[in-house]
């Protein structure tokens, strides 16, 4: 017997995120065969609402022998078919579930920066032409991260997914109201006085149908005006490398100071993969304040509520980003304690708190 939260969130993924019609091509990507019982609810949801599903279903440790054994010219083969499929569906859902989560951890970052170039064709055909989704599926090893049984981490991810997500738009059109009428943001805290423009970018509130879960609104800053410093004080996750205590300093929008207490090399490599690989793509300010521990997991931390987030690299077309880079890295920043964000000088969030 399927469990009927896993089954509620088929129905949101599929009926709510994705609103799939009759005829629409879905594809649905897991990434280990730990996501079964998810990945079969979705196909039945996507039947019952008419449409044509293709699932793939990978083996998590096809990755780690991709990066040890493929010779550079396997590195930067381009793969046609999975461009081909990009380019025939409507939307994709995507579902992690790790059994390990640092499986890449002693992987080559040079070869990992490669690859996401040759990549990043059929990343922006999905990205940014298509309908998409992505969540979890617990397992062990998410729950392992985040220093929960897998009990714990259950109630914990279905209880930020399977919520009334009308509700959170409601109260996420009023941040996109000041945003959008603002120009210039400013963001203080911890060895962090950072300013940037908005003007004339467009806030884009999030409310289930692209993560799930959900709870940010975000926009693309205008790229070459991020002046000052930050520091992040939470760990930043890229590639399954934990990157800690990152400080970057911005000059005329481009990053030209970048260091970090842990695994510097790291960091340095993924801002130097392409030209906009420097750049800020977003910028998000989370919602969810049901959200309140920090679980190394971008998917669920960027969402809490009192942090911002700002990502280097690719930035969104739909928020008016002009940002292209075969990275993009959301690094998480903490405002409960003693942070504040301000729109043209005005205070409209102190210790994490809206005040507007």
């Amino acid at each position: 017997m399927s469990d009927p939260r896993v089954e509620k969130l088929a129905d949101i993924l599929i009926n709510y995120s994705l609103k799939v019609t009759k005829g629409e091509r879905v594809l649905i990507n897991a990434s280990s065969e730990l996501a079964k019982p998810l990945v079969l609810e979705v196909y039945k949801n996507v039947l019952k609402a008419g449409g044509h599903p293709t699932v793939n279903i990978a083996f998590e440790e096809m990755t780690n022998i991709f990066y040890n054994l493929a010779a550079k010219e396997q590195l930067l083969d381009f793969p046609k078919a999975k461009f081909f499929e990009a380019k025939g569906v409507d939307c994709v859902v995507n579902i992690r579930a790790a059994a390990n989560k640092k499986a890449l951890s002693n992987v080559d970052s040079k070869a990992i920066s490669m690859r996401s170039k040759v990549l990043m064709p059929i990343q922006e055909e999905i990205v940014n032409r298509k309908r998409w989704v992505l969540c979890n599926f617990p397992t062990n090893a998410l729950a392992q991260e985040t220093d929960m049984s897998l009990e714990e981490y259950e109630d914990f991810l279905y209880g930020a997914t399977n919520i009334d997500w009308e509700k959170v738009k409601k109260e996420e059109m009023k941040l996109k109201l000041v945003l959008d009428k603002g120009k210039i943001v400013r963001i203080v805290g911890k060895d962090t006085d950072l300013t940037m423009s908005i003007k004339g970018r467009k806030a884009i509130p999030c409310f289930g149908e692209r993560n799930m879960p959900d709870g940010e609104v975000f926009l693309s800053p205008v790229e070459n005006s991020a002046e000052g410093k930050i520091y992040y004080d939470l760990p930043a996750i890229y590639q399954g490398k934990e990157v800690l205590g990152i400080h970057l300093k911005f000059k005329k929008g481009k990053v030209v100071e970048a260091s970090a207490e842990k695994n510097e090399k790291f960091l340095i490599a993924m801002l130097d993969t392409d030209k906009g690989g420097r750049y800020l793509g977003e910028l998000g300010i989370g919602t969810n304040y049901g959200i309140r521990h920090f679980s190394k997991d971008i998917l669920f931390d960027e969402k809490i509520g009192g942090t911002v987030h700002l990502a280097v690299g690719r930035s969104y077309k739909d928020a008016g980003g002009k940002n292209e880079s075969a990275i993009h890295w959301d690094m998480i920043k903490d405002l409960r304690n003693g942070g504040a964000i301000y729109v043209d000088g005005r205070l409209i969030q102190k210790n994490g708190r809206f005040c507007y």
